[in-house]
């Protein structure tokens, strides 16, 4: 089986409301990913779009942006999730022997909407729609369960925020980048017990592309290819009354995969830096205890210790995360772009030294429902 490359990335600038149309963010990035890559359109055999109509605010949505992406000249799939899994549509595409170059271009208008209609809409429309639950509400419950359970503090939580937000500033892309304390997080507005204001990821408008390329194509047309050496994924039970919200063990079985193809075995040591879907502060601490960076209930510990820092010993979220920047769908994908960028050697004032292997994280659903993992590695 031949290896697979990403040969090509590009994001927009992540902001409250865009000037652009979906469509022409769409355009900016495949136009970007394209000129990144040193490649023209008609060198794509294939585009997997990521849209959700309810985000978009019209059916079939994606049919919108066939144009824009080039997808009305080749075959095109449009995955209704996170960037991560259209990667992964893209990546089986390649490794299915029946394409070579494929396109991935996922966007967001997240300020066209209403989120909290959009969110509750993910749920049963017989038993929980109708209690009001969406994205913020359905997560404090997992907040606090895992709090709970754990012993993890609302001082843990506004750690990852304080962290995420100052990296953001040596981020071009991201959109709030800021200087806070750990006591502005916590006397932040109180949105849903025990989240507040910034232990929450902003609206947000963008759009992000990845090119990827078979390995005989990728060694002859880049000169900065960064390898795909593991993915895995995995899905949790849809009703949250079904699920434990403190455990992590659907991220467990899908890093697990991951690790497992890309040889890894402890990945503490042999993973350079991460980023991670952290929608709210508290996920970045469950994510790093899912993806076996420290033990059930300890990544308390591990945020107060430093390591996680830009120039700690396993730095994560060196972007500012998703907590500086949410465009619903894109946000996965833009994790992959920055550790594309990181492990290119060309992250500026974010870059991490020597970082030659790199994890990036998305996730789908209520709560995380489910959960999709990436290892790459620097050609």
């Amino acid at each position: 089986m031949e290896k697979v490359a990403i040969i090509g990335v590009a994001q927009t600038k992540y902001m409250r409301r865009s000037p652009l149309s979906h469509d022409e963010m769409a355009f900016e990035v495949t136009n970007g990913a394209l000129k990144d890559a040193g490649l023209t359109m008609d060198m794509i055999d294939n585009t997997i779009t990521c849209t959700n109509d309810f985000w978009d605010g019209r059916t079939i949505s994606c049919m919108t942006i066939t144009d824009a992406t080039g997808s009305s000249r080749v075959p095109t799939t449009n995955v209704e999730g996170d960037g991560t899994y259209g990667l992964l549509m893209g990546l089986m595409r390649i490794l299915s022997g029946y394409h070579n170059m494929t396109l991935v271009i996922t966007q967001s208008k997240g300020s066209v909407g209403i989120p909290g209609l959009i969110t509750n809409a993910a749920f049963d429309p017989i038993y929980e729609r109708v209690l009001g639950l969406e994205a913020i509400s359905s997560s404090a419950l997992q907040a606090r369960a895992y709090m709970t359970r754990y012993g993890i503090t609302e001082e843990h939580c506004a750690k990852v925020s304080v962290k995420n937000h100052k990296n953001a500033k040596n981020n071009p892309f991201a959109q709030i980048p800021l200087d806070i304390t750990v006591d502005d997080v916590l006397s932040s507005r109180m949105l849903a017990d025990p989240l507040k204001l910034l232990d929450c990821s902003p609206v947000s408008d963008g759009a992000c592309a990845v090119i990827l390329a078979s390995e005989s194509f990728a060694k002859r047309a880049s000169k900065k290819p960064v390898w795909v050496k593991g993915v895995g994924h995995c899905t949790d039970t849809y009703h949250l009354g079904d699920r434990d919200l403190s455990d992590v063990r659907a991220l467990e079985s899908a890093a697990r995969k991951a690790y497992q193809m890309a040889g890894i075995s402890d990945p503490t040591e042999e993973i350079d830096l991460a980023e991670i879907y952290d929608a709210f502060s508290y996920m970045e601490l469950m994510w790093m205890e899912g993806l076996g960076f420290c033990g059930r209930g300890q990544a308390g510990d591990l945020i107060d210790s430093g390591a996680t820092e830009l120039k700690g010993g396993l730095p994560i979220n060196p972007s500012g995360g998703v907590l500086s920047a949410h465009p619903v769908l894109a946000a996965g994908l833009a994790r992959v772009a920055e550790v594309v960028i990181q492990l290119r050697n060309e992250a500026g004032d974010r870059q991490i030294e020597g970082a030659n292997v790199a994890l990036a994280h998305g996730i789908e659903g209520a709560c995380a429902q489910g959960h999709c993992v990436f290892v790459l590695e620097r050609a």
